[in-house]
């Protein structure tokens, strides 16, 4: 099914999941839309109540709580997915309750290793520096993926280096990014195609980037660069906030920036932040 497609491709690239992880979310999900079509059920228009009957089948078939649990999270994660993209109006899993295990703080990288990414992109052709321009402004701004290969001119100021975001919910905000955004920005604008196309990140055939396709450029140059760790996009947005939290900015400046509707968001770079701590203080402290 393509919705399905296009909600593993999101949660493998832009939240970052492993394949295993997607791989259980893709079994839920064909259970759960195999019992819908038996039942004649249409999932863009289920009910919480049809959703529930749903999980009560799957307990009376012997389901273990456990994978109960994991179902609910599948379907909550699935729909919350498909009102973001406006494939759906309204989302039916908003009342579903259910045991959610503790999420795992999610990778980052350290000063080095984002200024080891960044100047091991060669700038020897247009395609590289254009994705130095991307990484760039992904790094200065952390926006999400999506926002960042849908940015247009219209929502960019380069001269006052900012751009205007419409995240989750159509939610406006403005969000500031550095000189070296802003030299590298205007490197790529120099020598990008002069074509009518509103979106300024181009492929080859002046065609907007696709996430997938700058998910697999952010894998060549991670893999260049020498660094091991499990880098997605979604690794700079994460970076970003914690680096500016870990310097001692504001978590509601934060919470801004990353367009986050509520504070307990943002707050798991608190955690990180408090975890690199100790890490720095053990590694470097001699009573560490």
């Amino acid at each position: 099914m393509q919705r399905v497609d296009n909600f593993i491709s999101y949660i493998l690239i832009e939240k970052g999941l492993s394949k295993n992880t997607a791989l259980a979310y893709r079994t839920d999900l064909n259970t759960y839309l195999k019992f819908l079509e038996e039942k004649k059920i249409n999932y863009e228009t289920i009910t919480h109540l049809e959703i529930t009957d749903f999980l009560w089948h799957l307990q009376q078939s012997g389901s273990k709580p456990t994978s109960v649990y994991r179902m609910i999270e599948s379907i909550r994660q699935f729909y919350k997915f498909l009102v973001a993209e406006n494939f759906i109006k309204t989302d039916p899993t908003i009342n579903l309750t259910g045991n959610k295990l503790p999420e795992a703080l999610p990778d980052i990288l350290t000063n080095e290793e984002v200024t080891k990414l960044l100047n091991s992109v060669s700038e020897s052709d247009n395609l590289s520096i254009r994705n130095r321009a991307m990484l760039e402004l992904l790094y200065a701004t952390g926006l999400r993926v999506s926002e960042l290969i849908s940015l247009k001119f219209s929502n960019i100021d380069i001269e006052e280096c900012y751009v205007k975001i419409f995240g989750k919910g159509n939610k406006e905000r403005l969000v500031p990014f550095g000189q070296k955004a802003q030299l590298y920005l205007k490197r790529y604008l120099r020598i990008r195609k002069n074509t009518k196309s509103e979106f300024i990140f181009l492929t080859r055939l002046n065609k907007p980037i696709s996430r997938i396709e700058f998910w697999r450029q952010l894998k060549q140059i991670a893999l260049k660069a020498g660094i091991m760790k499990n880098i997605i996009p979604h690794t700079l947005r994460h970076s970003f906030a914690t680096h500016l939290l870990t310097g001692g900015a504001d978590i509601r400046f934060v919470q801004e920036m990353l367009g986050h509707s509520s504070i307990s968001t943002t707050q798991i770079y608190t955690h990180v932040s408090q975890q690199r701590l100790k890490e720095q203080h053990k590694k470097f402290h001699p009573r560490g």
